[in-house]
């Protein structure tokens, strides 16, 4: 049974906004018209299992683990591919330093399945903006160099006194300023459903609706994100979603405490939107993440592989 609470649009009709089926001109299975292009997806469902390196956070952070060594547990848990967080980059990036990260999950049979960085969009144009879109655009440079072919950008925070639908404005036309840069790198934006303006679905949808159809833009789906009606709000943004990363947990029904997430329910609402792509754990347990992301990757695994 289809669960998806947004019968009039799926996975599939998202990609192909814009596309006039009976005019355009296929090419390797790309339909054509003006600037836009995606492929026409496959209706069925398929899932990578990746880890977040922020599932590591707390050695990551204090420096007893770098990159190489969170890719070295991520061979050892026998993944599909790293999202390779950019809280945890050396605060001089080199190319030298982007192509060993490279080689490294070559070498090891790994995808990248992105990046993420922290941005805010919530500001009027000016030299605040300019200084966060080119912070944006220097990710896309460094994204492309790993050959990471997603980044997870917020739309952000904005200050007291800036009203909803202002900072909606200004956080879509940020990013369509980002796009066609990002196009010509071959990286694609995921705006993430993370809290600010975008802590409701209806938020976020808005603001992927003013960005419009790009070819390089969708949304990175958090799991665990949504407050009000976690499960529900998944089933409306999944259709938008090009990237995912999933939580050990979501928010209980009083809105307040934390409740285990249930993976079966959150796989069965990508399947119902035809999702194919990465599945990212994200791992915020009390548990040791050196033996908590390990048990959560081999339940992701159970449920993602059936």
């Amino acid at each position: 049974m289809n669960t998806n609470k947004n019968p009039g649009i799926t996975r599939r009709e998202f990609f192909r906004s814009g596309v006039l089926l009976g005019s355009a001109v296929a090419v390797s299975g790309i339909y054509q018209t003006g600037a836009a292009a995606h492929e026409i997806r496959h209706p069925v469902a398929h899932f990578k299992v990746s880890c977040a390196a922020y599932s590591y956070r707390k050695y990551l952070k204090s420096g007893e683990m770098n990159l190489f060594d969170f890719i070295n547990r991520c061979v050892d848990m026998d993944i599909d591919a790293v999202e390779l967080t950019s809280y945890y980059f050396p605060e001089k990036i080199t190319n030298a330093y982007l192509n060993e990260l490279k080689r490294k999950t070559f070498l090891h049979g790994l995808d990248i399945s992105g990046t993420a960085i922290a941005n805010n969009f919530c500001v009027p144009p000016g030299e605040k903006r300019d200084k966060e879109i080119e912070h944006v655009k220097k990710w896309i440079d460094y994204a492309a160099g790993f050959s990471a072919p997603c980044i997870r950008i917020f739309a952000g925070n904005p200050e007291k006194g800036v009203s909803q639908s202002q900072a909606i404005q200004w956080s879509a036309d940020a990013i369509k300023t980002c796009l066609d840069y990002a196009g010509k790198r071959g990286v694609f934006l995921a705006l993430e459903n993370h809290g600010g303006i975008v802590a409701r679905a209806a938020v976020l949808k808005t603001i992927c609706d003013k960005v419009g159809f790009h070819p390089w833009f969708g949304v990175n789906l958090d799991t665990g994100n949504f407050r009000t009606d976690p499960y529900g709000d998944m089933q409306l943004i999944a259709p938008y979603a090009i990237t995912v990363q999933v939580k050990d947990w979501v928010t209980a029904p009083d809105g307040k405490t934390r409740q285990e997430a249930n993976l079966k329910k959150v796989l069965d609402i990508l399947r119902a939107a035809n999702y194919r792509g990465y599945l990212a754990l994200e791992y915020e347990g009390k548990e040791d993440p050196k033996t908590g992301v390990p048990k959560w990757i081999a339940r992701l695994k159970e449920e993602a592989y059936k």
